[in-house]
């Protein structure tokens, strides 16, 4: 969503939320209709307690603005935003120990619980291509995104360094588990930016993550990277064969935080462990394709309650997918922010 497959709109900073019993922070669109029908509702239902649902862009910084004034109580949050916001104080610490037992503790995937937040659904950055485009052979891997010569036509990158980068290191044969670490090094940050120049006549950029799917629908691009579940959903409206390349999958994870300011402790508490329950996560994957966070839920899920569809081949951490995946390192992320900005817009400026 993870920013993964997400709805980047602001609510009204000047209108104060309405007053509920508890005020949750999140994304819109069906990625919050899925959230009521297999979260929100339910929990409503058991507890009687009365949810407010708020939008914001995803970033610690509107939690820093807009929480307090507005009386936010619990985040959906990309994790390395938390990592942030938690060394800055925006969010409560919380005791993994005191709100899930040991065997539930060792049940989450790929990543744990920790001092602020807790996993609760996992997205992907994927490679996506219009089956229209190649009539013989199709891509299958992500050196075929860099392979212009095979698979020639444009390529839809969002206009930021997340995700190409790591991209670009797997291209170049680097294995998934010492990306990140080179990513660390003038060297690795070269290598990748030199990858990148090869294709850098053929990229088209976006900035909202609707596009990616919109350019292969329109032609415009021929393969993109974007999320996972905007590809699902163009897919399945049958408006374009889109096809996902699971292989080079970076996996995003969303977690649940706690504003530090909270006035509504005890239900916030009590919503987390309800939300990241076993039953709530299957629910949440059988209405959009974002996987669950514990190894539990896999087994529970089924058709899409509404289309009919089987989720489970469709989410990206699902454990038939093949090929080569990543884990987002979101303390990578949360701490080299301003570097790999500021060497993206350098290697932007030098075309210009």
């Amino acid at each position: 969503m993870r920013l993964s497959d997400l709805c980047l709109a602001w609510a009204l900073c000047a209108t104060p939320v309405a007053a509920g019993d508890l005020t949750i922070v999140s994304w819109g669109g069906a990625y919050e209709a899925a959230q009521r029908q297999a979260i929100i509702d339910p929990f409503e239902a058991e507890t009687g307690l009365e949810i407010d649902v708020t939008v914001y862009d995803g970033s610690w910084a509107a939690l820093a603005e807009r929480g307090p004034a507005e009386g936010w109580d619990l985040i959906d949050m990309l994790a390395d935003q938390a990592r942030v916001a938690c060394a800055r104080g925006l969010l409560l610490r919380l005791d993994p120990g005191a709100l899930f037992s040991s065997e539930a503790l060792a049940d989450f995937t790929p990543v744990q619980p920790d001092r602020c937040s807790v996993p609760q659904n996992a997205y992907a950055r994927v490679m996506a291509f219009d089956d229209r485009a190649f009539a013989g052979i199709k891509p299958t891997r992500i050196e075929d995104f860099f392979d212009t010569a095979r698979f020639p036509g444009p390529r839809a990158i969002q206009r930021s360094p997340d995700g190409i980068l790591e991209w670009a290191l797997l291209a170049e044969g680097v294995p998934p588990e010492q990306v990140y670490g080179l990513l660390s090094t003038d060297r690795g940050l070269r290598l990748a930016f030199r990858k990148l120049d090869t294709i850098r006549d053929d990229i088209v950029w976006w900035d909202d993550p609707a596009e990616p799917a919109e350019m292969l629908r329109d032609g415009r691009a021929v393969m993109a990277a974007g999320f996972n579940g905007r590809f699902f959903d163009v897919a399945q409206n049958g408006r374009v064969p889109i096809d996902i390349v699971w292989d080079g999958r970076i996996i995003g994870i969303e977690v649940w935080a706690i504003a530090a300011a909270t006035d509504a402790l005890d239900a916030a508490r009590d919503f987390i462990i309800h939300a990241t329950e076993a039953a709530s996560m299957a629910r949440f994957a059988a209405r959009i394709p974002y996987g669950p966070t514990r190894r539990s839920a896999f087994d529970r899920i089924g058709l899409n309650p509404d289309t009919g569809v089987p989720m489970r081949a469709y989410l990206p951490n699902a454990p038939q997918h093949g090929g080569r995946a990543l884990v987002q390192d979101s303390s990578w992320y949360a701490n080299t922010e301003e570097q790999r900005q500021r060497r993206f817009h350098a290697w932007l400026d030098a075309a210009e």
